[in-house]
């Protein structure tokens, strides 16, 4: 017993690790079920005192009941994180591949560009979807063909070509890391637990939401750029000037016989005579004469009171005004430190359901920018019970905040986020302490989703969705208990095969098959690895491969049983004769796991992870725990079939 004594100890001590590693996972599962279980009660008690209570309500006070319920044991959440992680193809959840976009990056660093520069920076787009080269080489490249320095867009006069390029790659490069890094906050602040967010390539970021329920709601999370300013909104007497000169052009513009915008016009449904702010000197026209005269005014349609400048557009008619807005017949009519914004949210609705929103004439400059907001909390207004975010400026932000409300008093400061008008107040006073408010938020779950985004910062560029997926719970659940029955199966369809075969021999194989399993899962959880799908089917791949070790040693005992050795020679000869055949396949097999897991990416990395593991735990199994019961069994004159 002596000479097998550390065998034993180093075989004892990585089943008693395993074990350690799993027990938090069997904790786990025990409190999701007492968790389960007290929800649905108190589910049952709501309905039964409140049958009339609406979805949302009831999903709201259960998450409150669940919440109470981890905070009043941490050990519930400390089990929790020590479990074995299960990925989104398991427990549902949510997985979007994001990709910086570089080219709006550029537009924003570009110094005065023009009209060549946006041609080019679009072609330089367009390629970039088919090649592997960046953006940035792109209209490099594409630039220098033109016979334009780099410097007139970038950097300065004294720096050459090479130097710029590699600025702007740095520049691209670091906008993915603060993307990364400002996307991780963000879904921190959120209270998603386990998220998972990686890098992939050179500007795309893989997220991946478990258990998230509102989509469209991490969507926005995630895509929102952030980008809070403050901008002036200019008076109505010089906006109604420019959308007179918008008016006159488009006019023209259609005289000349402009079929684009004929056909535009045929879809309005203005009536002509909502539009007396439009001319008060024009006499009644008919519908089909007003949108010929006044095509600008057909869709954007003015407080007939005069008591505003802010135009009225529908939901459909928004980006047809932005296309006639680009009509270089129309641009020169603007100047140029002024432009048109939307508002984020509808401020009416048509008798047919179309919504209604605003058009603001603003400052093309921000007079501030939410880089000085240090703080963000939402609320409810206590006047109006509306959903608000109540901002605090750092000092200097503060400073700037009194003397732009201090100059503009009686004017208007439209605050926006992304382009889009969140509020317009009129500045009654100075106002010190750098303190300001958004409005316009539809609930207080949208207020609270603001007030994320703008802790967490805006990001250095707009993010584009490139790949989205959605797993269902339900679906979760299936595909882990279709995922416990193939590897249950392909066990016992080994196991069997084994015993039969080789009779004790067999028997043993497959008992110590159940510990390559558990050393398998005991592993994954202690290097706190993610069980996926493909992970499973790797596990199954394992449980089959595990006997081929089993094969070539059990043959080879035959062959020396055979030959007329006995049973104690037989083991040290099949083991030895076995040993080079099963660590040559089994290091082949776990390069090329290697070789899939450096190069795959999600569920092939999950597999090759998976299949590594099986291969360590197998050798293990077979090499060291089989040969010491093979061993020991010999030593106390046991009698073992071999088939």
């Amino acid at each position: 017993m002596k000479e097998y004594r550390f065998r034993i100890i180093i075989i004892l001590a990585a089943i008693a690790l395993s074990i350690y590693l799993l027990y938090p996972t069997y904790l786990d599962y025990q409190n999701n079920k007492h968790i389960q279980s007290v929800v649905e009660q108190k589910k049952q008690e709501i309905l039964k005192q409140n049958p009339q209570i609406s979805k949302s309500d009831l999903e709201e006070l259960l998450t409150i009941v669940e919440d109470s319920i981890k905070q009043s044991d941490p050990s519930i959440v400390e089990n929790r994180l020590k479990r074995l992680k299960l990925g989104l193809d398991l427990q549902g959840g949510m997985r979007v591949v994001l990709e910086v976009n570089t080219a709006k990056l550029l537009e924003k660093l570009a110094n005065n560009p023009d009209q060549v520069f946006n041609s080019t920076l679009a072609e330089a787009k367009k390629e970039a979807e088919t090649s592997d080269e960046s953006v940035v080489e792109i209209i490099a490249r594409k630039l220098q063909q033109k016979g334009i320095r780099l410097s007139r867009y970038f950097g300065t006069v004294r720096q050459d070509d090479a130097e710029i390029i590699a600025q702007l790659k740095k520049d691209s490069e670091d906008a993915v890391t603060r993307a990364m890094e400002i996307i991780r906050n963000r879904v921190d602040q959120y209270g998603v637990s386990e998220p998972s967010i990686q890098r992939q390539g050179s500007r795309r970021i893989i997220v991946e939401l478990p258990g998230i329920a509102k989509e469209e709601e991490a969507k926005q999370l995630l895509q929102g750029t952030a980008l809070l300013e403050f901008r002036l909104v200019k008076d109505p007497d010089f906006t109604y000037q420019i959308m007179e000169r918008i008016d006159k052009a488009l006019a023209k513009v259609l005289a000349a016989g402009n079929d684009s915008l004929l056909a535009e016009l045929s879809d309005t449904t203005k009536k002509a005579d909502t539009t007396a702010a439009a001319d008060t000197t024009q006499k009644q026209l008919t519908e089909e004469e007003f949108r010929q005269q006044h095509p600008f005014f057909s869709v954007a349609l003015l407080d007939p009171q005069g008591r505003s400048a802010d135009a009225f557009v529908k939901e459909d008619d928004r980006n047809k005004i932005q296309r006639w807005l680009s009509l270089p017949e129309v641009k020169k009519e603007i100047p140029d430190n002024v432009e048109f914004v939307f508002s984020a949210k509808p401020v009416s609705t048509t008798q047919d359901g179309k919504k209604v929103y605003f058009m603001y004439l603003v400052n093309r400059q921000p007079e501030l920018t939410g880089g000085v907001v240090t703080n963000a909390v939402a609320t409810l207004d206590p006047n109006s019970s509306a959903p608000i975010v109540n901002m605090e400026m750092n000092s200097e932000g503060a400073v700037e905040w009194a003397r732009i409300t201090g100059a503009n008093i009686g004017k208007r400061i439209a605050i926006m986020l992304d382009g889009k008008v969140f509020s317009a107040p009129v500045v009654r006073g100075k106002i010190p302490g750098g303190r300001s408010q958004i409005e316009g938020m539809e609930n207080l779950d949208e207020a609270k989703l603001l007030e994320i985004v703008l802790k967490a910062g805006a990001l250095p560029a707009p993010v584009d969705v490139i790949e989205e997926r959605i797993v269902g719970p339900s679906l979760g659940e299936d595909s882990v208990q279709g995922g416990l029955n193939s590897a249950l199966f392909g066990y016992l369809a080994v196991a069997v095969f084994m015993i039969i075969y080789y009779r004790q021999s067999g028997s043993i194989a497959a008992a110590v098959l159940i510990l390559t399993i558990l050393f398998i899962l005991s592993v994954l959880a202690g290097f706190k690895a993610t069980l996926t799908l493909p992970g499973i089917a790797g596990i199954v791949l394992t449980i089959g491969m595990a006997v081929d070790a089993n094969v070539l040693i059990f043959e080879r005992m035959r062959e020396e049983l055979a030959t007329g050795k006995t049973l104690k020679a037989s083991i040290d000869s099949g083991f030895s004769k076995a040993m080079s055949a099963i660590i040559d396949s089994n290091i082949t097999t776990f390069f090329t796991g290697i070789i899939l897991y450096q190069f795959g990416t999600g569920p092939v990395q999950g597999f090759a992870l998976t299949l590594m593991i099986g291969i360590a735990s197998t050798l293990f199994s077979a090499l060291v725990i089989s040969r010491l019961i093979f061993d020991y069994l010999a030593s106390k004159g046991a009698k073992i079939s071999i088939g």
